[in-house]
């Protein structure tokens, strides 16, 4: 007898991606105590994720074995709470993370793993901020993103992430 899949996050069948970045190198990591590196965020109309290493052409593809980090994603509804907090004009590539998803929350799917447009994925741990942030938005950013800083995931199935509907969003376990 097969196990019935596990319901899905609030907000799941209606959630889609909205942007996607990758970077070919480090802006933060690697600079404590220096500038931060000028690599820019460049928006893809997709992204190609390998099982085990990450997205293809990212900074952190083949970072290191089992790296919790191969993709991340962030909220744009945290981007447009940041936008009105603070009162800044920023584009969402300036936290750093691969997906910009609208209509789910990603802190449901840590601990979870998951399918998005046929990509078998792994919710590891929130995306924490760091001080960073402050330098890249404003003063106040990195506390004001504690808990909603975005998702950490393992890639376990290769596959291309595309802007558009979480297609064949499921969940794999509870």
């Amino acid at each position: 007898m097969q196990t019935p899949p596990a319901p899905l996050p609030h907000g799941a069948d209606t959630a889609r991606v909205v942007a996607l970045f990758r970077s070919r190198a480090h802006n933060f990591v690697g600079h404590h105590g220096i500038e931060p590196g000028v690599h820019p965020m460049e928006a893809v109309p997709w992204l190609d994720c390998v099982a085990g290493r990450g997205i293809v052409g990212d900074r952190f593809f083949d970072h290191r074995p089992d790296y919790k980090g191969q993709i991340t994603f962030f909220e744009a509804e945290v981007h447009a709470a940041v936008l009105d907090t603070f009162g800044v004009a920023v584009e969402p590539w300036v936290y750093r993370r691969n997906v910009l998803t609208q209509g789910i929350s990603l802190r449901e799917w840590i601990g979870r793993t998951f399918e998005v447009q046929g990509i078998l994925l792994e919710g590891v741990e929130e995306c924490r901020p760091c001080y960073w942030m402050d330098h890249a938005v404003t003063a106040g950013v990195e506390e004001f993103l504690r808990g909603r800083g975005g998702l950490r995931a393992r890639i376990l199935k290769d596959g291309r992430l595309r802007v558009g509907a979480l297609a064949g969003l499921t969940s794999a376990n509870s």
